[in-house]
């Protein structure tokens, strides 16, 4: 391999921009979604079709490899290299061109297929492949496995609906493919091409084509004189072998006016098996098979309310019917429910309810990351197709081998296809589970192959599957294979390893190479033995941290969204951290660069621990990595400053003015917050006159008297920054009918000191706070919080920390505002015709749930627009140096533009101390806190003024 410098400087001196080849980049492109890991020399993210021609020409002067990459979604391991990736996402993005009469769409490789189907759904036009991972893989991405997706019985495969493609080939050479014209009037590659395949027809038309979802192989029966000679069709499928695609033009399929959802319940995946063919005749554009193993896993992690109701059943088929007759479409569904043998059926005609249905299928990839018995589970046997009229007899005997081999998986599926996707929990990370693996794929391949089936029925062979083909098509074919790539790639600089001269199944694995490490949050692992290593592996590579998740209501990623650096995601963390548990050279050790760089710009918001349906927390993660980067050691100034702050508000709160006066003089306060690690654009917060808890002692008598006890969590911020939001909150407590009552003294979170990885300390804090809280709470008392972070600390963090009686008891009792309003079956006051515009603070949709506030809200009568993403601050992060544009970036992607376009008497509903303290940098907003905006609807008989402005003091 050639010396990455050498390398690096032959790409930039070619006149590549954007060329990376530090160690977190190279390291966060060192995975996809599969179980392979190699580490690329240099990552280049072309611009235009020229700089893919420069990249070709100096890989091959050098001998280097080239590998295709758009989101990194691909579970058989073809995006990943030891040469160059060609990541297509970040520049070469764009839909060219939508012709609405034509039905069609010019793109490049890169663009997003969720950002297509926005663009074409203006002309009541789709593109009709749609894989569960639509929010993030790129169309390129899709051209190289074939992608097919839910709704593949109505639109086909991808290869189906590609009219034509720019090719690059690897040495240098653009074809335009389409139709191919005569022998002696095409390219010299594709006359080349030709002759292979005339040279043995008889093996492509009795080997290929055979079955729907038959993605394993080249697809050359698409080269077969009667199906026109089509080389654009052959070349989806190829996993980037063959050439590059710059550019492609797509087939466009209108949307139909109605769509219904029945849902058919059966005794077990394998009676779901049975009935997908008699859901042929019916015409469906989907069925899908779902077990109820997938759905048990989601109740777990997400709760009850996650799951919409099913039909009675331990599997189930959703079958989606779809036309423009809504009274034709459900006379057919209740023929379908009649037709096939269930259990129990519902035909679902709301479109609201049917999204909820399919959002637990579209999750399926990543929710089954874990196994029924809680272990990892992997992708190396992840979607195999047979016959469909087969698929009830597959399924059986492929439980039985799993029972025999003594793993366990979550089925599920495109069912109508005959394709199965399971992961599956092979012992991957123990002594010899290596060869557990190998010996279960084999045994799957001979089961397969004795169906008629195809190793992979959607997402190619890559480094997973390609050296089985010869268990699955004859020697004849495997030379047709080989002589296909010498006609294109002569000198094997794409994607080798990969289809033809392939690398073995078990090479180049990612999981075996980590080590077991237990650390300093051990107790937080539990639910992986204790071991940070496994905890990291649960990324399993799906990318939906690479989405824009607002649609749904999310927050993950903010900072990918901001950069849309791949090190920048949560994927991209986790790889980082993964290399540098596998012992890599260039990521050595906690306090390397690499792992600096990776976690840098990580907000620790948590969105992930929600949104990530495999559970990443690179919160928790990156708060582990600094605790042991900084162990013993001196830390950044801003970790004794912003991470001490609740400390440094103690003493400020004793002299407020003189802190406040300070921190606006011209040159010291500027002076002062750069010497404190604190970005100089940003205004510190005035601390109050008067804190909370001096109010509340103050006020005791003139309050009212009785009511059920509640312990009020007083945080930092709302005792020394926000004391009107305490106020406002004591208000509504007591309209609800409680007595609140506070800790004997001033009690802390920790939560500074674990975002700053300080976290000996914050288990000190944490210890004493837990133990206030339970002494000034009787048993059966709530403990409510004001701070969403802090609130949240105390559902999560503590017992992660702690991992003691006394902290789950705090857990157990510890309540937001509107879940314990919820519970006291409070009725609120009348807010009707007030205008809210809402964020929730990222912790508190991640950890604590924002359903009960959107609940509580609904029950006033305001009109809510609830907006998703973080707001940028995200605690200490937007106010560190180095993070001041990352945080207003993120800002703009849902925040700013949400307040900007409503007019100033429009409440900004925004419990978090960050969120309220962006709004009033960046917008000049005043954002409410929930208790705030309920006082505004109170008896005026019981309204405290907040402002003595004669004393300056909390009335």
């Amino acid at each position: 391999m050639v010396d990455q410098t050498e390398l690096s400087a032959a790409l930039r001196g070619a006149g590549l921009r954007d060329v990376a080849d530090d160690p977190a980049t190279c390291a966060a492109y060192s995975s996809d979604a599969s179980l392979y890991r190699l580490k690329p020399a240099v990552v280049v993210r072309p611009r235009a079709a020229d700089e893919v021609l420069d990249v070709l020409a100096v890989c091959r002067e050098l001998g280097v490899p080239v590998v295709a990459r758009g989101a990194g979604t691909s579970v058989a391991g073809n995006a990943v290299g030891a040469g160059v990736v060609l990541d297509f996402s970040r520049h070469m993005d764009r839909v060219i061109e939508i012709d609405p009469d034509a039905r069609t769409a010019v793109v490049q490789p890169g663009v997003v297929q969720a950002r297509l189907q926005r663009a074409t759904a203006a002309h009541g036009l789709r593109f009709g492949p749609d894989p569960s991972t639509s929010s993030r893989c790129t169309i390129g991405g899709m051209i190289g496995n074939d992608a097919c997706g839910t709704r593949s019985l109505a639109y086909g495969r991808t290869s189906e609906n590609v009219l034509g493609l720019d090719l690059v080939t690897a040495s240098g050479e653009l074809l335009r493919l389409s139709r191919q014209g005569r022998p002696g009037q095409r390219p010299r590659v594709i006359d080349a091409l030709d002759h292979v395949v005339r040279g043995d027809l008889a093996t492509i038309r009795t080997e290929f084509g055979r079955l729907r979802r038959q993605v394993s192989g080249y697809a050359l029966e698409n080269l077969l004189p009667e199906r026109g000679f089509d080389v654009a069709r052959t070349i989806v499928g190829s996993e980037g072998t063959l050439g590059l695609v710059t550019q492609a033009t797509v087939r466009l399929v209108t949307e139909p006016a109605h769509r219904v959802l029945v849902a058919l319940g059966f005794a077990d995946i394998a009676a779901a098996g049975d009935a997908a063919a008699a859901t042929l005749p019916f015409d469906p554009t989907a069925c899908e098979g779902l077990d109820a193993r997938i759905v048990d896993v989601l109740r777990a992690r997400r709760g009850e309310q996650a799951v919409p109701e099913l039909p009675r059943g331990a599997a189930w088929l959703f079958v989606e019917l779809a036309g423009d007759d809504r009274a034709e479409l459900r006379g057919r569904a209740a023929e379908l429910a009649r037709a096939c043998d269930v259990i129990d059926s519902a035909v679902v005609d709301d479109p609201v309810r049917a999204a909820a249905l399919w959002r637990i299928r579209a999750d399926g990839a990543g929710l089954a990351g874990r196994s029924p018995a809680g272990l990892p589970a992997h992708a190396g046997w992840e979607d195999a197709a047979v016959p469909p009229e087969r698929l009830g007899d597959y399924l059986r005997d492929f439980d039985r081998l799993m029972r025999e081999s003594g793993v366990t998986g979550l089925p599920y599926g495109h069912f109508g296809d005959g394709c199965l996707h399971i992961r599956i929990d092979l012992p991957l990370g123990r002594a010899g589970g290596v060869s557990v693996f190998r010996s279960f794929i084999e045994a799957a391949a001979t089961l397969v192959a004795g169906y008629g089936g195809s190793f992979s029925g959607e997402h190619g062979d890559g480094r997973a599957r390609s050296e089985l083909l010869p268990r699955m098509y004859s020697p004849a074919a495997i030379r047709l294979f080989g002589q296909v790539k010498a006609v294109f790639d002569p000198e094997n600089l794409l994607n080798p390893g990969v289809l033809v001269d392939p690398r073995p199944l078990d090479a180049d694995l990612r999981v075996p190479a980590a080590l077991p490490r237990r650390t300093g949050l051990a107790w937080a692992y539990t639910e992986d033995g204790g071991d940070f290593t496994q905890a990291v592996h649960r990324c399993t590579g799906v990318g939906k941290c690479r989405a824009d998740n607002s649609a749904a209501g999310g927050v993950m990623c903010p900072s990918y969204l901001a950069t849309r650096n791949e090190k920048d995601s949560t994927r991209g963390r986790a790889r980082v951290l993964q290399e540098m548990l596998s012992g890599s050279a260039t990521v050595d050790g906690w306090g390397s660069p690499a792992v600096r760089d990776a976690l840098d710009l990580c907000l620790a918001c948590k969105g992930c621990a929600s949104d990530c349906p495999t559970g990443v927390d690179m919160a928790m993660y990156k708060a582990e990595a600094l605790y042991q980067a900084y162990k013993g050691r001196i830390r950044p100034m801003s970790h004794y400053t912003l991470g001490w702050l609740p400390r440094w508000s103690r003493l400020a709160g004793r002299m407020p003015r003189v802190v406040n006066a300070g921190a606006r003089m011209p040159v010291i306060g500027p002076l002062a917050l750069s010497a404190a690690g604190v970005d100089p654009r940003r205004r510190v917060p005035d601390y109050a006159r008067e804190s909370f808890r001096s109010w509340f002692a103050r006020t005791t008598a003139q309050r009212r008297p009785g009511g059920a006890p509640v312990v009020l969590f007083v945080d930092s911020f709302t005792n020394w920054f926000s004391p009107e939001v305490g106020v406002a909150t004591v208000r509504v407590l007591e309209a609800a009918g409680y007595r609140p009552r506070l800790t004997s003294r001033q009690e802390c979170c920790g939560l500074t000191w674990i975002s700053t990885g300080q976290l000996d300390a914050a288990k000190k804090i944490l210890g004493r706070t837990v133990t206030a809280l339970r002494e000034a709470a009787a048993p059966g008392t709530p403990v409510v919080g004001v701070e969403p972070s802090c609130t949240a600390v105390l559902r999560s963090d503590a017992v992660e920390l702690l991992a003691t009686d006394v902290a789950k008891e705090i857990r157990s009792a510890t309540r937001t505002l509107a879940e314990l309003l919820a519970e006291r079956g409070w009725e609120p006051p009348s807010l009707t015709g007030r205008q809210v515009v809402a964020q929730p603070h990222c912790h508190h949709h991640a950890v604590l749930g924002w359903d009960a506030d959107a609940a509580l809200l609904d029950r006033t009568g305001a009109d809510v627009e609830r907006l998703s993403g973080c707001c940028g601050l995200a605690g200490n992060f937007g106010v560190e140096k180095g993070h001041y544009d990352v945080s207003v970036a993120v800002a703009r992607q849902q925040l700013l533009p949400a307040v900007e376009r409503v007019s100033p008497g429009v409440a900004v509903l925004a419990d978090g101390f960050s969120c309220r303290t962006q709004l009033a940098d960046l917008a000049g907003r005043r954002g409410m806190h929930l208790a705030q905006l309920l006082a505004e609807g109170i008896d005026e008989s019981t309204v405290y003024p907040t402002v003595d402005s004669q004393r300056g003091r909390l009335q």
